[in-house]
């Protein structure tokens, strides 16, 4: 591309080869939600803090509103759509549903991604390190009980 303001690079979305074409100043965000269709990560507040736009980037926690799409070529994304497979949900995913930690729903594929992002590298989180980690999303329905219940028993799915 000859365009200064357009970029062009390749993602691997959800184990999926996408090459992406945009300008310049597109988040992963607007990639994910515009380009690719996948409306699982949502648009709460642009700069990071309610958590609503949560993936995965090479297995690390990210707010996709706060990530340039071009600065990522070659790079890994997991959205709440790439961890369930047509047939099973992820355990996190089962926890969240069996705790009742799902509310109007928004914020949830936000939690879910950073439960899972949480239990990726500490399996049996306590309950203080997984309120700890979880400061970066925010749900307005509810207080946190059962979310934090829900991260405690969805540990990693090791065992699948």
């Amino acid at each position: 591309m000859s365009d200064p303001h357009h970029s062009a690079f390749e993602l691997i979305v959800n184990g999926e080869n996408q090459r992406i074409e945009c300008a310049s100043g597109t988040t992963l965000l607007e990639v994910l939600r515009d380009d690719l269709g996948l409306t699982g990560a949502k648009f709460g507040c642009g700069i990071g803090y309610c958590g609503a736009c949560t993936v995965l980037v090479d297995d690390v926690v990210a707010h996709a509103c706060c990530l340039l799409a071009a600065t990522l070529d070659g790079r890994t994304i997991t959205s709440i759509e790439g961890l369930s497979t047509e047939v099973e949900l992820d355990p996190v995913q089962e926890a969240f549903l069996e705790a009742g930690a799902i509310q109007c729903g928004f914020c949830t594929p936000g939690f879910v991604m950073s439960a899972r992002g949480l239990l990726d590298v500490v399996p049996e989180p306590t309950e203080e390190q997984a309120r700890a980690f979880l400061t970066g999303n925010i749900c307005r329905c509810t207080g946190f009980a059962s979310i934090v219940r829900a991260v405690g028993t969805g540990r990693t799915g090791l065992d699948k």
